[in-house]
């Protein structure tokens, strides 16, 4: 992740809800056919955006985010115990990408890209 802001005045919520499932995505397509390596737990995807311009400024609570992600459906919690012999224990609460964050994702990245 980058840690410099980008140049225009982003807005931190919307840039950390896309850095968390842009994370979530990459984690299941890594691990496909893994199941207990295709989500992510909470002090993952801190570690993962601890340099991302938004979390290193404290302008957002990666568990913050997360939980507007979970109450909107893009983002789903996965009951802790599945053994993942990437993490050599029992998994805490799994956090994993939907359907719907799949969309939401590529229509911003989409949206992203074009020129203003």
């Amino acid at each position: 992740m980058n840690a410099a802001r980008p140049a225009t005045g982003a807005d931190p919520v919307r840039a950390t809800l896309i850095a968390i499932l842009k994370q979530l995505n990459h984690a299941e397509s890594s691990h496909e056919g893994k199941r207990a390596e295709q989500a992510l737990e909470l002090d993952e995807i801190e570690r993962r955006l601890s340099d991302f311009w938004a979390i290193g400024a404290g302008s957002v609570k990666v568990s913050l985010v997360l939980g507007l992600l979970l109450r909107n459906g893009l983002v789903k919690a996965r009951a802790p115990g599945d053994f993942s012999w990437q993490r050599q224990r029992s998994a805490r609460a799994l956090y994993e990408i939907t359907p719907g964050g799949k969309k939401f994702l590529v229509e911003a990245l989409r949206s992203s890209d074009r020129i203003g």
